[in-house]
């Protein structure tokens, strides 16, 4: 009897797992269920080129012709109401059901909620999808004031495009630095300095006590400083869809734990991307947020449900575009302490994060077409030493060698 395979989530994990699939030669029934408008996208480009080219276009993950000469059933505007385990089956909304032999969530997360500036009405947005970029296009064209509320990755790159686009920028954040989670302090300096030639105003240790909305929004701290502006941006982090999989009896933690196979509690249903959680190398469960992580699970999760023998990914990359620069991470960016090849004045250098004379990971700064080499740099552990890294005249290649 023909398999059935079904595929809920049409983000990036989800559209590359029914590439996958096809591709590694599942000719069953292959079904993906969104509940988006339009085909699966990319998203990377919602806080940078969808707010600045002159004419953005979506940017599909797959052509738009790929679905159909596939025979991949695509159910769009559509959504599961509840999976139901034992019976093999989903429940849509409209209480119709599909029954499928194996089954990937791959339903993402959504922007954390503010319930303090949600209060603000139109005047305060997320940008999660192409709808947020196209209800913010227009204000950063009229060149509003512009408060974005949180200096993480996205909070940044908005920030940059509406200074790029004319506005006047205020980041206000509640941790001590920017980029927090994810960067170390030279790198949170560098940008820090950066955004503030160009005429951001930040905000640090900073607590909304406020948000009025009249003329002007106003932003209250803690400390009584009032800001004003036009419209609020905030991004401070994501929560993960997992309600469907608390539902169904999976095991869950703010999020969906899977095995190093991208497998659930459950051995026919399996999970990857932004919802999900897995252990790392101490044991500890962790959310990677990352396009790289969406491909990558779905590519392990793909291979396991065809029962396919696959490899762990190595070291974990992401990277961010801000004004004309490029940063890209690769590897264990969490280290204490970091050298330096390059010179930052120039804006084009590689931090390293090196351990008993092993790269660890490292953070390039105009300098991506070097990521290939850090990679396997990090993976192979190999010994390196310090003035090889630090040398610019020594090709980083040679240190594979």
């Amino acid at each position: 009897m023909e398999k059935h395979f079904v595929i809920i989530g049409g983000g990036q994990a989800g559209a590359m797992a029914a590439a996958y699939l096809r591709q590694k030669g599942f000719d069953g029934r292959l079904t993906l269920i969104c509940d988006e408008t339009v085909m699966p996208y990319e998203r990377p480009p919602l806080s940078k080129a969808a707010l600045l080219d002159d004419d953005p276009q979506l940017q599909f993950i797959l052509p738009s012709d790929w679905w159909q000469q596939n025979k991949v059933n695509i159910m769009q505007q559509c959504t599961v109401k509840a999976i139901e385990p034992q019976q093999h089956r989903l429940c849509l909304e409209n209480d119709t059901f599909i029954d499928f032999d194996k089954l990937l969530i791959t339903t993402g997360a959504c922007a954390r909620r503010f319930p303090l500036l949600d209060e603000l009405g139109e005047r305060a947005l997320t940008l999660r999808h192409h709808r947020n970029a196209q209800t913010l296009r227009p204000h950063l064209q009229n060149q509003e004031r512009i408060i974005v509320v949180g200096a993480g990755t996205i909070g940044l790159e908005v920030a940059a495009s509406a200074r790029q686009s004319g506005c006047e920028v205020t980041v206000i954040e509640a941790a001590p630095v920017l980029m927090g989670r994810n960067t170390p302090k030279p790198v949170q300096e560098y940008l820090l300095d950066y955004h503030q030639n160009r005429g951001v105003k930040f905000y640090f240790n900073a607590q909304i006590e406020l948000a009025e909305s009249a003329s002007d929004v106003t932003l209250t701290l803690q400390d009584g400083q009032q800001i004003k502006g036009d419209r609020v941006v905030y991004g401070i982090g994501i929560e993960p869809n997992d309600q469907l999989a608390q539902q169904a009896g999976l095991e869950t933690h703010n999020g969906i734990i899977v095995n190093n196979q991208c497998q659930t509690s459950n051995p026919n249903i399996f999970a990857a991307g932004d919802v999900t959680l897995c252990k790392n190398a101490q044991g500890q469960l962790v959310r990677k947020e990352t396009w790289e992580n969406a491909n990558q699970q779905a590519d392990i999760a793909t291979s396991a449900m065809l029962e396919q023998p696959f490899s762990q990914p190595g070291a974990g990359w992401f990277w961010t575009d801000q004004y004309d620069l490029n940063l890209q991470f690769v590897g264990d960016i969490h280290g204490e302490h970091w050298i330096i090849r390059g010179d930052v004045s120039t804006h084009k250098a590689i931090w390293f994060n090196v351990v008993d004379n092993q790269v660890k990971g490292a953070i390039t700064l105009n300098q991506g077409r070097e990521i290939r080499v850090l990679r396997k740099l990090i993976d192979s552990g190999k010994v390196v030493e310090i003035p090889s890294i630090t040398d610019e005249t020594v090709a980083l290649k040679s240190l594979l060698k």
